[in-house]
């Protein structure tokens, strides 16, 4: 599945939503099926700074493909994470670092998160990006 169809995907699922608490409720069903990181990933290092609540981001790299898991203390932001995952997960490091993620306007998430949500999402996303930028180093 190509990077446009995972996110076309994700617009069409939400689309079946009429109100942003449905769509919330989905969220947090997102973070629930996100599949765990190792315990012993949940380090300091592993920390997204600029989120209000606490996400460990690990990535890797299995034939030339970037590999992602995460975990968080707050329900939305772990299923806020489980969508970026979703996205990125099995990508070259090329593409994640270069990747547009419209779906995020196209869903309209960011304008519905608080602010402080808000800034977490994209320090998410930059964190996933600058992983697979020192990949791509390697």
């Amino acid at each position: 599945m190509t990077i446009a169809e995972k996110q076309q995907d994700i617009i069409d699922e939400f689309a079946l939503f009429d109100d942003w608490m449905e769509k919330y409720e989905y969220i947090i069903d997102l973070g629930k099926d996100l599949p765990a990181i190792d315990p012993s990933k949940k380090t300091d290092d592993r920390l997204i700074e600029g989120c209000q609540s606490r996400v460990w981001l690990d990535a890797a790299i299995a034939d030339g493909k970037m590999i992602f898991t995460a975990d968080s203390d707050a329900i939305i932001t772990k299923g806020i994470i489980g969508l970026l995952i979703r996205v990125m997960n099995n990508e070259t490091p090329e593409n994640v670092a270069t990747l547009d993620l419209h779906f995020i306007r196209d869903i309209g998430l960011q304008e519905h998160l608080s602010p402080t949500r808000s800034n977490g999402l994209v320090s998410m996303v930059k964190r996933m990006k600058m992983e697979a930028v020192k990949q791509m180093m390697h």
